[in-house]
């Protein structure tokens, strides 16, 4: 079986160890640079729910709802 690149995964597939480690890192470091859940989670090819579990298992503070667009009304 060939190696897979962090970017994209077989869907439905465990994701465990250190693969998981090393998708963990790749998705905080993309997040915090600024792509939304919904992008890693459409570029990897996983659930925008498995996205969040691993953000939040890494000790990533999630962003508020609405990103960078959202204003405080005057």
């Amino acid at each position: 079986m060939a190696a897979t690149a962090t970017t994209s995964t077989e869907k439905g597939r465990r994701i465990v160890g250190a693969e998981r480690q090393t998708l963990a890192k790749d998705l905080v470091k993309r997040y915090t640079g600024g792509e939304s859940i919904r992008a890693l989670a459409a570029s990897t090819g996983r659930s925008y729910g498995f996205v969040h579990r691993v953000l939040t298992e890494s000790g990533v503070q999630l962003r508020q709802r609405g990103g960078a667009r959202r204003r405080k009304k005057a």
